[in-house]
This record gives structure tokens, sequence and C-alpha cells, in this order.
């Protein structure tokens, strides 16, 4: 039982998953040290107080903090729009980059009689056996 524990442990998508998980939550923090440390000075500086948290309203003795929540709604939108502009668009950009070849050509196509597949240089369906028209065939 316990070598079947260490091979489930050691499997690759069980350590790729733990590498993810630790290098997730390390990005994490850094996109919230740029949040806290960079944009919501910048913020500030722009708009005057960053800090909701102190906006409330009080109905039969309970308090309402929607402050706070406008806080957590801000948060959300920049470190949306970090992760977008930071990771998401650099990353798409090298991977449009590095596809340089086109897709191939394709090798099969619908016969318009019976709508079965059948090989693009093909005169006559193999299904149907109704003549295929001249301009699909190239070569």
């Amino acid at each position: 039982m316990l070598r079947e524990f260490r091979q489930f442990l050691l499997r690759g998508n069980v350590v790729d998953l733990a590498i993810a998980v630790v290098i997730g939550a390390a990005f994490g923090a850094v996109v919230a040290a740029v949040v806290q440390d960079l944009l919501t000075p910048f913020i500030a500086a722009i708009g005057g107080q960053p800090d909701f948290s102190e906006l409330t309203f009080t109905i039969n003795n309970s308090t309402f903090k929607y402050g706070h929540f406008i806080n957590t709604i801000i948060s959300f939108i920049v470190i949306a729009a970090v992760v977008f502009f930071m990771v998401v668009k650099p990353i798409n950009a090298l991977i449009a980059r590095s596809r340089q070849q086109p897709p191939p050509d394709p090798t099969t196509k619908k016969c318009p009689e019976c709508l079965s597949t059948i090989p693009i240089q093909a005169k006559r369906c193999a299904f149907c056996a109704s003549a295929q028209p001249a301009e699909d065939r190239s070569d």
C-alpha cells in the first residue's frame, strides 16, 4: 500500500499540480504587491483617497460596510487587469509568434449528395456513387 501511495505522489500530474499551486501562490503575492504598492497609490494620487473601508451606514444597529465591498471590487478589477495585460496578452503574443506555418490543407471533403466524408481528389463518392464537381478537385 505504501508503494502505491508513493507512485501516486510521484506521478507527473500530481507533481505538476503541486508545482502549479506553489507558483500560483507566489504569482498571487506578486500581483497583490503590484496592486497594493504601485497601482493603489497611483489611484490615490489621481483620485484622492484609495481606501473606502470607512464608508458605512447603519440600519437598526446593523452596520453595513459598503466601503469594504467597494475596495474588494476595485481590487478585483485591478488584479484582473494586471493579470490580463501582464500575463495573458504577452503569452498570447508568444504563442502567435510560434505558429509560423499555416495549417495543412484538408485531405477530405463532404459529398454534396449524401454528406459522407470522401477524399478531396475523389471523382465519385464511394458511398452514393455521385459524380463530384470538377472545381473541387485540385492538382
